[in-house]
């Protein structure tokens, strides 16, 4: 199976969908502001080599437990926020698409379905308390999980904000590294046949 591989935060979304969500939530339930200061401590543990990446990440989004629906919370949230995707990518035909994505599948979903995507590979993170089900999205993971769903898959491109996504990188026969509305072919990558 031939398709194309994005990235979702800074690559076809203008920003980082989590932190404009948790922001969002703010605005409807200012006392979540507070969160920031769990966000900091959990910090200074995984600086300390106390805690992992995972564990920040679970104090972050522990603020959805805020919400009963956080599904319409969601839904708002992409009304509001649809407009960041970037027009580089709505010009395009996504019917080949897979986004794969550190992010959150449960709030990357909608917008997906919207732009009718072929797929969404992304952290498996519980909605209701920010429990994260998987190992995170991230890295070598995509590559994982990427495999595991599809095993014969041939990437044709792969866009990306950051080299940290050189394993989905280096699966491509073509790369593009996006700075906001720049997009730059990676130079150096050798074209597979």
């Amino acid at each position: 199976m031939k398709c194309n591989i994005y990235d979702f935060d800074k690559t076809i979304y203008d920003g980082d969908s989590s932190l404009d969500f948790y922001l969002f939530c703010v605005k409807r339930k200012k006392y979540l502001i507070f969160n920031i200061v769990k966000v900091i401590g959990a910090y200074f543990l995984y600086f300390l080599k106390i805690k992992n990446k995972t564990y920040v990440k679970e104090v972050f989004f522990s603020f959805l437990k805020a919400f009963k629906d956080i599904d319409k919370v969601i839904k708002d949230f992409w009304y509001v926020n649809k407009k960041k995707i970037k027009q580089f990518y709505l010009e395009k035909d996504h019917h080949n698409d897979i986004i794969v994505s550190a992010s959150p599948y449960f709030l990357l979903k909608p917008i997906t379905k919207e732009l009718k995507v072929k797929d969404l590979i992304a952290s498996d993170v519980n909605k209701k308390n920010g429990k994260f089900i998987k190992a995170n999205c991230k890295g070598e993971a995509k590559v994982t999980y990427l495999k595991q769903k599809y095993k014969d898959i041939k990437v044709i491109e792969v866009y990306t904000d950051s080299y940290s996504d050189q394993p989905l990188i280096d699966l491509a026969s073509k790369a593009y590294l996006v700075d906001k509305n720049k997009i730059t072919k990676i130079k150096d990558l050798k074209e597979k046949k």
